[in-house]
């Protein structure tokens, strides 16, 4: 169990003592309040008062060690830490009685500029005079500048007053460090180990990839400043801070810098924000990859049903382009990208049984061995050789020597021990946004409304970081990951809102290489080079060296290991497998790759009021962007959409969603693979469209022929909760408005969508027949009851804790796992079984228990449900478009169906709450509501409560603009 802080206020004072400038401050109360009078200086803003974000906890994520030991022995806060929260919380409870006039009270206002009387604070960073950043009272930062370099200096300011510390834990991680930096607990291993394979560089690759875009034209060398200029203020606050030693207390738990001085934070270079766009770029904005994990469910369904039957029963799984799915775009457009051609050529089959994953951790040593490494590693070094060696033991020996100066930090003992994020960050997928977009014909006013948002995940502080941006070029509100603030990258401008929802389409290609041995022995499953145009080519090995000792922050026992990727042309290996006896080695190649700063340019023209003026313009700011995303846009007039990503042309027959064979006639065309370039597909092969009625997604399909990259998007995704509630209020004559599309998004984000989209199903084959049995009977009428009332997981009112329907839910979140696998396991056959489950999950409840990423409010993404949907009506008789050719449910019989599923229910009646939600560092087994309850994870010292769960965007906007230019 986490450590629960007590203590006494003798103690706290001592610590104010220690820092007596350092306010602290207790949350502010929200209430709904109109925009005050303009001040005289602000920006021309079209949107008159409509436009609300939010953005919790709250707008600072710094806080000096005295700050973090206060809040572990009183609870106390740094000013602004948290002041958001509540207004984004208490929107649950709330929202069925929501108007316009009441959305101040759960946002804050969007407005451009801020009003005499709402300035908490105005500051000439650096004494320039160029530039002034001026925060709200809840201390957003508003920056403003008269020339364009003072207005970059004040926004690397301002992100390194808010966020320095996650800043630095995020450049390290992008190098594949963060063991080294924020210590050696197992869940910063695991999460490096992860992301090292995807984004694995040498530091002159990072440089290429700055003076690429600074020689690509106006628009790059204009980026390059502004890079520059946002560098200097950055690391003009690092200086300041360390004078005034009110750096983050995090370095000093560390032992990443000396309390007394601040030595040992490094300055920031352009390449450390490159770092940060490798992480940002693997979290939300790449697509594909999977392909190994395709080709086994597609080998397991053959060997099960035979080659024909086999192919069909993987194709109905893998739904490609289910004829059933959710479409963003709605009107019959098409957009045919990335589907398996029906003779697809160089497809790489794995033998069976060979794979095996590509290892990663080389000479472990201390706490990093395990097992026989441990055994093997007893006699070396415990911490590392070498640089990373030396490295740690002066680090710890920092630690130990600021908890000498001051022994108070004692009360911050193991502060990260749980590692800095979850640990399996890079192993889940990150597509949670949605975005609900009406148009001006079916509005209140005439005028487009636009609820949407990013879902970032829960953190304190934020990834993201919300700020104003106005200067020659510059004018935008919003949101935007720190580090890569120089640009707003979700918010609004002078007269258009913009947002954006993780697309996945397929950008990453898995080849297989033939390996080799450039000696000319011959090759085996571990070589270490690969045929390339024919010729034996050693593959090269990027190493980091990591080394960690104990410190304040965690006490992990010292130990090192290296990580190594071993990299072709075709991108780095992540398995290793043989096909017809010879040994070959698995490659991801992402589009992308080497190129994740050439995205800059579509942020820069989302900022520039001269740039984006309308709809068209707008989509020609988004195809500047690679990352896979969809883009979505709202002005006084118009709305519009476009999906953007750096889309790779294959070669014709090839089969983009199984394992290709390496080879020039397999390969992308027109790729150079000196430098890992590809043209993208042209404008208009994107989706994209102007004035639909509506849009939604929450990272469902999003075109006809557009194929999506995973498993399982059909009948019943996430967004059928959106556009169910959309189309509601469209077709029954009323207009829609900012609070009634805000409701519509709430009710979505507290409804359960097995409750609501298959339960019915469920209880249509129960009740074929009369259920006699009482206590199946109690059940079924449980879910019933629960599902007449919305199939909500929603507490009985304010602050109960206490779910109304609790039973019902506890009901299904165990009995929908025992269903899914009484359902499907007997007819499809461990093998395969076992196969579809690796490449997709079958659940993804609220609190996800055992999958290291719980309390991260997004849920219901991942799982079966299209699939019990398609089988339940195929077993009830009903035509099923895009039916698997065989059914699963009782064989095909619904009286066999329907016992299976009572029996399965029946366990799950048995089943104990303290199974269902076990306990964890914050909630005691059994309990319900915190099981599902949003925890800001702690990236640093400062922890927060907890808040009940939603389905909702972590960074929101709520827009409607009356006027244009």
């Amino acid at each position: 169990m986490r450590r629960r802080w007590t203590g006494l206020m003798t103690a706290a004072c001592l610590v104010v003592t220690a820092a007596p400038s350092l306010a602290v401050a207790a949350p502010a109360a929200h209430t709904g309040q109109q925009r005050p009078v303009a001040a005289s200086d602000e920006a021309t803003d079209y949107c008159r008062g409509q436009c609300h974000d939010i953005l919790p906890p709250g707008a600072n994520g710094s806080a000096t060690a005295a700050q973090i030991i206060l809040n572990k022995l009183t609870g106390a806060k740094p000013k602004h830490t948290d002041d958001q929260l509540g207004k984004y919380a208490d929107l649950v409870d709330e929202y069925a009685g929501l108007t316009n006039g009441k959305l101040s009270t759960f946002f804050n206002d969007a407005s451009f500029g801020v009003p005499d009387d709402q300035v908490e604070s105005r500051k000439n960073p650096g004494g320039r005079k160029d530039v002034t950043i001026t925060r709200d009272k809840t201390g957003i930062p508003h920056i403003k500048g008269t020339t364009r370099a003072g207005t970059e200096y004040g926004a690397g300011y301002a992100a390194g007053q808010d966020r320095l510390w996650m800043m630095d834990v995020f450049r390290h991680i992008g190098r594949g460090r963060l063991t080294s930096f924020a210590g050696g607990a197992e869940g910063n291993r695991q999460l490096e180990q992860q992301f090292y394979l995807g984004g694995a560089y040498k530091e002159s690759e990072l440089q290429a990839q700055v003076d690429r875009v600074r020689d690509s034209g106006p628009r790059g060398r204009q980026a390059y400043e502004d890079v520059t200029a946002y560098l200097a203020g950055l690391n003009r606050y690092i200086d300041d801070a360390k004078k005034g030693l009110y750096f983050p207390g995090e370095y000093d738990l560390t032992g990443n810098a000396d309390i007394l001085t601040g030595e040992g934070i490094e300055p920031f270079k352009a390449t450390d924000l490159v770092a940060i766009g490798t992480v940002i770029s693997a979290l939300f904005g790449s697509g594909g990859g999977d392909q190994v994990a395709a080709a086994l469910v597609k080998q397991a369904a053959e060997r099960k049903y035979g080659k024909e039957k086999g192919e069909k029963v993987y194709e109905a799984f893998r739904m490609q382009n289910d004829p059933e799915a959710d479409l963003t775009l709605h009107d019959g457009q098409r957009f045919d990208y990335a589907a398996s051609p029906e003779h697809p050529r160089g497809v790489a089959m794995p033998d069976e049984g060979s794979v095996t994953e590509q290892q990663v951790v080389y000479d472990p040593t201390g706490s990093a061995a395990q097992g026989e490494a441990a055994k093997r590693a007893a006699g070396k070094p415990a911490a590392g050789t070498g640089d990373a060696g030396r490295a740690a033991k002066e680090q710890a020996a920092t630690s130990d020597a600021n908890l000498r100066h001051k022994p108070e930090l004692a009360e911050a003992k193991d502060t990260l021990a749980d590692g800095v994020l979850p640990k399996d960050l890079f192993a889940r997928k990150h597509g949670m946004s949605n975005a609900l977009v009406v148009s001006g014909k079916h509005t209140d006013t005439g005028n487009p409304v636009a609820v949407f948002g990013p879902q970032t995940g829960y953190f304190a502080p934020q990834l993201l970081m919300l700020q104003e941006i106005q200067g020659p070029g510059l004018s935008a509100r919003g949101a935007a990951f720190a580090g890569l603030n120089l640009y707003v990258q979700l918010g609004r401008g002078k007269d258009y809102a913009w947002s954006a929802t993780s697309a996945n389409q397929n950008m990453t290609d898995t080849y297989a290489v033939e390996l080799c041995n450039t000696d000319g022995s011959p090759a085996t499953k571990d070589s270490t080079a690969y045929l390339f145009h024919g010729t034996c080519t050693p593959m090269e090995k990027l190493v980091r060296e990591n080394a960690w000792r104990p410190t304040i922050a965690d006490g992990t026992k010292a130990g090192s290991y290296k990580l190594v990727a071993h990299r072709t042309k075709y991108g780095v290996v992540r398995y290793r497998a043989t096909i017809d006896g010879k040994p070959v080695a698995y490659t991801t190649l992402r589009s992308t790759y080497q190129h994740e700063v050439d995205t800059l340019i579509g942020f820069q023209m989302f900022n520039d009021p001269d740039a984006v003026t309308g709809p068209e313009s707008f989509q020609k700011a988004a195809s500047q962007i690679g990352y896979t995303f969809n883009w979505f846009y709202a002005d006084a007039q118009h709305t519009a959409y476009y999906n953007s990503g750096l889309n790779p042309t294959r070669a014709q027959g090839v089969d983009p969603n199984l394992p290709i064979l390496a080879s020039e006639e397999t390969e992308w065309r027109g790729w150079d693979p000196g430098t890992n370039t590809v043209p993208n597909t042209p404008f208009a092969a994107h989706p994209h469209d102007i004035d639909q009625d509506y849009y939604e997604s929450w990272n469902n399909k999003i075109a006809g022929g557009y194929t999506v990259a995973g498993f399982g998007d059909g009948p019943v995704y996430r967004s059928n909760l959106l556009d169910d509630r959309i189309k509601a209020q469209i077709s029954d004559g009323k207009k829609v408005s900012r609070a009634s599309l805000t409701r519509a998004m709430e009710d979505a984000a507290v409804t359960d969508l097995r409750g609501e989209a298959v339960l019915p199903l469920l209880l249509k084959v129960i009740d074929t027949e009369k259920v006699t049995d009482p206590e199946q009977k109690e059940a079924v009428d449980s879910l019933r009851g629960w599902l007449e009332d919305g199939a909500k997981r929603k507490q009985t009112g304010p602050g109960s804790k206490t779910y109304a329907h609790a039973g019902a839910i506890r009901l299904m979140d165990a009995w929908w796992p025992l269903l899914v696998e009484d359902e499907f396991r007997p007819n499809l056959g461990t093998g395969l079984y076992d196969a579809l489950t690796r490449a997709l999950q079958i659940d993804e409840t609220p609190s996800t228990p055992g999958d290291g990423v719980g309390h991260k409010g997004s849920a219901f993404q991942q799982g079966w449900w299209s699939y019990v949907h398609k089988d339940l009506r195929a077993v009830l008789g009903e035509k099923v478009p895009g039916a698997a050719p065989v059914k699963f449910c009782g064989a095909g019989d619904v009286a066999q169906c329907r016992q299976t599923l009572l029996n399965a229910l029946e366990k799950a009646a048995q089943t104990p709450a303290e199974k269902t939600y076990p306990g964890d560092d914050v909630c005691k087994p059994g309990d319900q509501w915190c099981a599902d309850s949003i925890q800001q994870r702690p990236l640093g010292g400062i922890t927060d409560d907890l808040t009940h769960w939603q389905n909702r965007p972590t960074y929101q906007q709520v827009v409607q603009f009356p006027d244009h230019r």
